[in-house]
């Protein structure tokens, strides 16, 4: 019910486009713009290409935005997360603070389909790479997934030893509870470089987890 309700109101947030032509995916937008591609074919044959297009940075109104493009013309606009309604089914975009960790073409049967990276975007070539060389990409995956448990549990420990240390709160009833891994302020800020990174490379695969990813960002 509570998710149905949520894609009603995504659905009326659908604003309808202007027209604009859409802009070729530069290289310096890796970290700051997502595109993906998808192409339908209607029952007469005929095929018509829609674009996603995410700027990340643009947030200057408190949210993102994800527009959609249908033959290289902007079609619609919606804050994220995003449905568009498409022919056959809807487009949806989710957001995390890493990137997208959701754009799919979901039709009326319930069947998901990740739409395509553009090849010059960031999650484009690391599509490419996985394609290429499919032992590094899951060498790649298994690190930063090993990389964010690794984080989550000394945050978990962190936190445990914060909530203890006063004696009136909750130590007067569970005792208190030092941390075995004491990390100088140097270590924390490393720690916490290197996860953004991991949670950064799995929104390329449009991975996400709420606890390891959430935990991080």
């Amino acid at each position: 019910m509570l998710k149905e309700w949520r894609h009603r109101r995504a659905v009326q947030r659908v604003k309808p486009g202007d027209g604009r032509a859409l802009k070729r995916f530069r290289w310096w937008q890796m970290l700051t713009r997502a595109l993906f591609h998808l192409r339908l074919t209607h029952d007469d044959g005929r095929q018509t290409l829609y674009a996603v297009d995410v700027r990340h940075q643009n947030q200057s109104e408190g949210y993102v935005k994800a527009h959609l493009y249908l033959d290289g013309r902007h079609h619609a606009e919606s804050r994220v997360p995003a449905v568009f309604p498409v022919p056959g089914g809807t487009v949806e975009v989710r957001a995390s603070g890493f990137g997208l960790k959701r754009c799919h073409y979901v039709t009326a049967e319930g069947a998901e389909f990740t739409l395509v990276p553009d090849p010059a975007s960031a999650e484009g070539r690391r599509a490419r790479l996985d394609r290429a060389h499919p032992v590094l990409s899951r060498g790649i995956g298994f690190l930063s997934r090993i990389v964010l448990v690794i984080g989550l549990v000394l945050l978990i420990l962190q936190l445990a030893e914060q909530v203890t240390r006063a004696p009136e709160g909750l130590a007067q009833y569970v005792g208190t509870f030092t941390s075995p891994i004491d990390l100088p302020a140097w270590g924390n800020t490393v720690i916490g470089l290197v996860t953004a990174a991991a949670s950064t490379e799995r929104a390329l695969r449009l991975r996400y987890h709420w606890l390891l990813d959430g935990g991080t960002g």
